[in-house]
């Protein structure tokens, strides 16, 4: 079992796109509670299985488990809500690395970016294009976004809702 400490931010500009090609994941999700989830991740050609169990909004114990891509493939049609599909780059930037999510589908137009830490009170340096911080926005978890896509939420706040 691991500790997820992370935040979370959206980005900002296009500065963050130099560097390596992103990889492409689709996950589903199956809610066991509002504080358990599991998760099923196809990335690139490996797939994985995922407990998470929420903590608090920046901290998650987090159980992971390589699955066969075809059971992933299988589990992912057995999911409630469509996967939620996205490139995923990693950049390093103070000390740290820094995973940028530029989601597809019914969240295309959001990107966030995630860090993880060793602790809640770690001192970051953030990069020039990390923007508002969404760490305690619980619309921004994954989970929440293939049960309520992006284009959904943000169409409501731009007509003034």
């Amino acid at each position: 079992m691991d500790l997820e400490i992370e935040r979370k931010f959206l980005v900002r500009g296009d500065a963050w796109r130099a560097g390596e090609a992103g990889v492409l994941y689709r996950q589903g999700f199956f809610r066991v509670t509002d504080r358990i989830v599991v998760r099923v991740r196809i990335e690139g050609e490996r797939a994985f299985l995922a407990v998470k169990v929420l903590i608090d909004a920046m901290t998650r114990r987090e159980f992971t488990y390589a699955i066969p891509h075809g059971d992933a493939v299988e589990l992912l049609n057995l999911c409630p809500h469509p996967p939620v599909e996205k490139y995923r780059y990693r950049r390093p930037f103070g000390g740290l690395t820094w995973e940028i999510d530029e989601f597809l589908g019914e969240n295309e137009g959001l990107i966030v970016a995630e860090v993880e830490l060793s602790s809640p009170n770690q001192e970051i340096v953030k990069p020039d294009w990390v923007g508002r911080e969404v760490t305690d926005d619980p619309r921004y978890l994954n989970v929440n976004l293939a049960a309520e896509p992006y284009r959904r939420w943000v169409g409501e706040s731009r007509n003034g809702s």
